[in-house]
């Protein structure tokens, strides 16, 4: 069986299928709260759902994320609605956002995202895996005042993620705990090996029979006032009522401001960001692929933007890929792009066709389902690994972690990329040369070998070592490897020199050999595809 069969669409549906109900029914609460978090119409939320899953999913080469609205932008969205005056002028801006997005992917942007370092983006997935858990507690209990999908530590209405956890003893309901209390049962015990043995319960998903069951147990407890439910703890999808009610909550652009230069800021700003939080959740994603396939980077921001272009033209709101749904779909045995796309037109049948069925769906249901996709994401295990590495692996892992909880995601990713920078700028401070005793310090000479590339980053270090050199010794800077040199050290190096014939120092200088640095990553493409 070729590589290309083995990823086909169709491929791996009896995995792709499960997953992509269980990525349904976590990403419809999601949609809708992310769209009330924003001010926009709760149906917009579902338009890029459905969006997200169906088209992004289709043109994306990403073949595990899944993409629709994204908490990161709900502050953003809700500022520029009220900014631009109507739901109709933020449409265009979501427009505009996609036609930047697609010129980015063309400009081959995309590779901004290979340059954010291994210990931030598994920061990121364990700081997301505890803000799941944070978030989820509240909604496990039946206290349901910060909207579905949120990631940021401060609130709306003026709680954060920790008062919460006080605040939810004020409206505690019997029938939530139950529910959650017997799905986080069933799901521990789908995860048990003797489970994964009888062949029914591997080919049923947990989350299914979560679900079900939630259902069953809404409609039992609605006898039973001590443990009804209210409207706020179920899922609360639009009800059209017809195909032409349904149709009718689509909107359409208002292309009459398209010369108003906030609806272009607003466009720049939602691609930028959303840009920004794709990329890293790509990276997130593919790190955590079974089978570690790379998704193409610059073809995921023309995907996204394409995305966003319809988002937009129908009434969505902006849409970036999203590592909760997406650790849901790897979670769930995803193996293709083909569980994303069925999860969109799962979510587009059934808010067509059952919505009231949907709107039995208790939201303590979802946070069990959400327990267990945050400890997967912050095992403790994890913790272990990134401490034995050292330091300047686990200081920016920890730093992301944190502030992903105590502030938001782009902040927590900013503040473990400064910290894996320092250690970075660091390590070059103190090794500007390739140095060993035995071999660089011979009959009294000391030989100084610069490294293949030498930038401006080791101005610092090599300035003081050379300073440093006694006056009266044999010094030889040897540069006949190094392929790029930066200005500010051949300045350095011809200052030093200058400065030699004045201390007494015998100095020689073995100069490069080799000039410029060529595409190498062109030349091994090129050797790959004649081999081919």
């Amino acid at each position: 069986m070729s590589v290309k069969e083995k990823v086909g669409l169709f491929s791996s549906l009896k995995q792709d299928i499960p997953a992509s109900i269980v990525v349904f029914l976590v990403a419809v609460p999601l949609c809708l709260g992310i769209a009330l978090a924003s001010g926009a119409p709760l149906f917009a939320g579902i338009i890029a759902g459905i969006i997200g899953g169906i088209v992004v999913g289709a043109v994306s080469g990403s073949q595990l994320g899944v993409s629709g609205p994204a908490a990161g932008l709900a502050v953003i969205v809700l500022s520029a609605i009220t900014e631009l005056g109507a739901f109709e002028a933020f449409l265009l801006a979501v427009v505009v956002s996609g036609v930047f997005q697609v010129i980015l992917g063309y400009a081959k942007a995309g590779i901004i995202g290979y340059y954010f370092p291994s210990s931030v983006i598994k920061g990121m997935l364990s700081g997301i895996g505890i803000i799941i858990i944070l978030k989820q507690i509240p909604h496990a209990v039946g206290y349901n005042k910060d909207y579905e999908g949120s990631l940021s530590f401060s609130q709306p209405d003026g709680h954060n993620t920790l008062t919460e956890l006080f605040y939810m003893f004020e409206a505690i309901s019997p029938g939530a705990i139950i529910i959650t209390a017997l799905s986080m049962i069933v799901l521990i015990l789908w995860e048990r090996p003797f489970m994964k043995k009888i062949k029914a319960f591997s080919i049923i998903q947990g989350p299914l029979v979560v679900v079900t069951l939630g259902i069953v147990l809404n409609l039992i407890f609605q006898g039973i006032p001590s443990l009804t439910l209210n409207s706020e703890q179920i899922v609360a999808l639009p009800v059209a009522g017809s195909i032409s009610g349904f149709f009718s909550q689509f909107t359409l652009p208002d292309f009459s401001q398209i010369m108003n230069p906030s609806i272009w800021i607003v466009g720049a700003t939602i691609a930028i960001v959303g840009s920004m939080e794709t990329l890293l959740c790509l990276e997130a994603t593919d790190k955590l692929d079974p089978q570690k396939r790379v998704t193409p980077v610059n073809l995921e921001l023309k995907a996204q933007g394409i995305g966003n272009i319809l988002s937009g033209l129908i009434g969505g709101l902006p849409i970036t890929q999203v590592i909760v749904r997406s650790s849901t779909n790897i979670q769930s045995g995803g193996r293709t792009k083909m569980s994303a796309i069925l999860h969109g037109v799962i979510m587009l049948l059934c808010a067509m066709a059952i919505p009231n069925v949907l709107n039995l769906i208790p939201l303590a249901s979802l946070a069990a389902i959400l327990f267990i996709v945050g400890y997967k994401l912050a095992k403790p295990v994890v913790f272990k690994q990134m401490y034995k590495l050292g330091i300047s692996h686990f200081a920016p892992f920890m730093v992301t972690i944190i502030g992903i909880v105590f502030t938001d995601l782009l902040i927590g990713i900013i503040l473990g990329l400064v910290v894996a920078v320092m250690y970075i700028l660091y390590n070059n401070f103190k090794k500007p040369f390739l140095f060993e005793t035995d071999e660089h310090l011979k009959d009294g000479v000391l030989h100084l070998a610069l490294a293949e590339d030498v930038t401006f980053i080791n101005k610092a270090s090599i300035l003081n070592t050379l300073s440093q050199i006694p006056n009266g010794t044999k010094v030889v800077i040897d540069a006949s490897k190094t392929i790029n040199i930066d200005q500010d050290v051949i300045e350095i190096i011809r200052e030093f020199e200058t400065g030699a014939t004045f201390r007494d120092i015998d100095l020689k200088v073995i100069k490069r050999k080799k000039r410029g640095v060529t595409n190498q990553r062109k030349v091994v493409e090129d050797l790959l595809n004649k081999a081919v």
